[in-house]
């Protein structure tokens, strides 16, 4: 597997941005110039995460979330 990485990433497996493998070796995203760790989805291109916002959850049990704009980075952390 290449060390590029994609545009657009998910956690979520019912995306079609997710990515399984790419998961399981790491990814931190630093958003503003600040580590995130409760990232559901980021965007590189069009400069957004999109974040849990706590535990709370919506009716089918995903969490809700909250979509933040600003420069985004990410890399792998292995």
């Amino acid at each position: 597997m290449s060390d590029a990485m994609p545009d657009r990433l998910s956690v979520n497996p019912n995306s079609a941005f997710y990515n399984e493998a790419l998961l399981e070796r790491g990814v931190g995203v630093r958003f503003k110039g600040v580590e995130k760790n409760n990232v559901e989805e980021y965007c590189v291109s069009e400069g957004w995460v999109r974040v849990a916002v706590g535990k709370t959850v919506d009716r089918h049990g995903n969490p809700l979330t909250m979509k933040l704009s600003g420069p985004v980075e990410v890399w792998l952390k292995d």
